[in-house]
């Protein structure tokens, strides 16, 4: 039976100056299947310990930890604030000619109902964020039950709340995590490798400052083949692939440095990972079970509990809403060049594959990149900077735009 249930959690942004066209075509049968046994992977015990520098093996600087993440959190915070008064503006402008109005008319319909629901997890408020949610360590177990991530040596991740268990579990089980700066504000990626940490540092490590403490920072120069890209999501539709993030466009970005360095490519798979409600599930494929049940259940509760129906059904229908990230509206034919959708959705209860004809990202848009963006990161003027002296012409630029600020990195 194909399923259309599913509850998400993740980024956007990108371009070049290709014309790019999204293939129409039917949805795509989902395939499903549930948890699996699979062998555990043991943690090398025989690590060095976690140095308290960024960079123990190459200098003597000092992290300075309540700085780094006091900085963080007051710039994420400025972020968002950008963020709410960009979206509202483009919502406000109603145009079918906005390719990004509609996204934020599905994004805070995503965000009110989780709010409304109580159905987030810290941080919160969900707004302007990558939510986190109920079932996220759960869903993050069933993607280490997947083949794709047993097989891989290197696997990337973002940085967002819903994903630390993905991180964790990829450190754990032996693996090369390969991890951006948030928002790229303080260099590129960071790689970090199970066997330079010990068993108690491992879970610092999956987190921001834990990054910045134990990774190692990669250039674009290395050689790196990442074997898995995990990312998180506002809104995703399990019969096309399409996804929303949280309209940044940072994963977006990271892709596109990640096809330039050869890291990755098409058959990289991409896979996101969310929430799912089983009563939501049997309400959508059998009415008539469900009702039944409901029935049945109502009545053992009338002579076992103080509970009257309607207390019951009300306890069903805040728990169906776990799924308000599933959604149909995605218009794929307004997908823009640099979104990057997903070949598979992970939940706590089951996996689906997209089987996605939308295409993935092919590099950096540049003519999408606006002169703000690139003043933020260093790393893509640089880049750009090199490509232009090595092919003595001139790349394009995007349109200005209204940007957060940038975190800077503090240090004693």
């Amino acid at each position: 039976m194909d399923s259309t249930l599913t509850r998400i959690s993740a980024p956007f942004l990108l371009s070049h100056t290709l014309l790019f066209n999204h293939p129409l075509s039917s949805s795509p049968s989902l395939i499903c299947f549930s948890s699996r046994t699979h062998s555990k992977r043991l943690f090398n015990s025989n690590c060095k310990l976690g140095s308290s520098k960024r960079n123990a093996h190459e200098d003597s600087v000092v992290l300075d930890e309540k700085a780094y993440e006091a900085e963080r959190l007051r710039l994420d915070a400025q972020a968002r604030d950008s963020m709410a008064e960009n979206s509202k503006r483009e919502m406000e402008t109603n145009s079918e000619d906005d390719p990004k109005a509609w996204k934020w008319v599905i994004r805070k319909r995503i965000w009110d109902l989780m709010e409304a629901g109580n159905i987030a997890q810290n941080p919160r408020p969900v707004h302007h964020r990558i939510p986190n949610f109920v079932g996220a360590s759960a869903a993050a177990k069933m993607l280490s039950g997947l083949e794709v991530f047993l097989d891989a040596s290197c696997v990337k991740v973002n940085p967002d709340s819903p994903q630390k268990q993905v991180r964790f579990l990829t450190l754990s089980g032996g693996k090369k995590l390969l991890t951006p700066q948030p928002r790229l504000r303080t260099g590129f990626f960071s790689m970090l490798e199970s066997h330079m940490l010990s068993p108690s540092t491992i879970n610092e490590a999956c987190t921001s400052v834990g990054v910045a403490k134990y990774g190692r920072p990669i250039g674009l120069d290395e050689k790196i083949k990442v074997d898995l890209i995990v990312i998180g999501s506002v809104a995703v539709d399990p019969k096309t692939g399409a996804r929303l993030g949280k309209g940044e466009g940072f994963a977006e970005l990271e892709y596109g440095m990640l096809r330039y360095m050869g890291a990755i490519d098409d058959s990289t798979p991409v896979v996101t990972s969310g929430s799912w409600n089983a009563t939501l599930d049997l309400l959508s494929y059998a009415p008539f079970i469900y009702t039944v049940a409901i029935l049945i259940f109502t009545e053992l509760l009338s002579i076992l509990c103080p509970f009257n129906s309607l207390d019951v059904f009300f306890l069903f229908e805040t728990r169906a809403v776990h799924d308000c990230q599933l959604v149909e509206d995605i218009p794929v034919e307004k997908l823009l060049i640099h979104d990057v959708p997903v070949d598979i959705i992970c939940t706590p209860s089951q996996v689906i594959f997209t089987n996605t004809n939308i295409p993935k990202p092919q590099g950096i848009y540049w003519d999408k990149l606006s002169p703000e963006k690139l003043a933020q990161i260093r790393i893509l003027r640089e880049l750009k900077s090199r490509i232009e002296r090595e092919t003595g012409q001139k790349l394009p630029c995007g349109p200005s735009e209204k940007l957060p600020p940038t975190a800077q990195r503090r240090r004693k």
